[in-house]
């Protein structure tokens, strides 16, 4: 029986703020929904020229106080980057906490607004380790 690949669902409570998250990573919509009659909307994002691979943020027009307040049950998305240290220098200096720096020069967390942990890995080989990010510290859950 042939399975294929669709989408990873994730609930969000503020789709502005969401939308502008995603955004920093990189990811663009490649298409949305907007249901007036069950008043909600699913906004699928996706890595440049890889629509094969989306996120779907469902957005619940009313509220979703049924949100989990940690959302570590659904584990992670991962997106690999060709620079870790300019990719978390440019979330850092755009108010994304860095939870998981990549002292390794290969790996970092940080989450979503929605608390969905973000795993970035570097493309290739390890970069040499390099300050600020060898000495820092991890900041709250990844």
């Amino acid at each position: 029986m042939p399975l294929k690949y669709l989408h990873t669902m994730v609930r969000v409570k503020d789709l502005d703020t969401s939308m502008a998250f995603y955004r920093l990573l990189g990811l663009e919509e490649i298409r949305r929904h907007d249901s007036e009659q069950g008043r909600f909307s699913l906004i699928f994002l996706a890595p440049p020229g890889q629509h094969d691979a989306p996120i779907e943020l469902t957005y619940n027009w009313d509220g979703d106080d049924e949100l989990p307040s940690d959302s570590r049950h659904f584990g992670h998305l991962a997106y690999e980057v060709d620079d870790i240290y300019a990719t978390c220098q440019y979330l850092q200096d755009n108010g994304v906490v860095i939870n998981r720096p990549p002292r390794d020069g290969r790996m970092a967390f940080v989450r979503s607004p929605d608390n969905i942990s973000i795993e970035l890995l570097q493309a290739g080989d390890a970069l040499a380790p390099a300050e600020p990010w060898s000495s820092m510290e991890n900041t709250g859950h990844w």
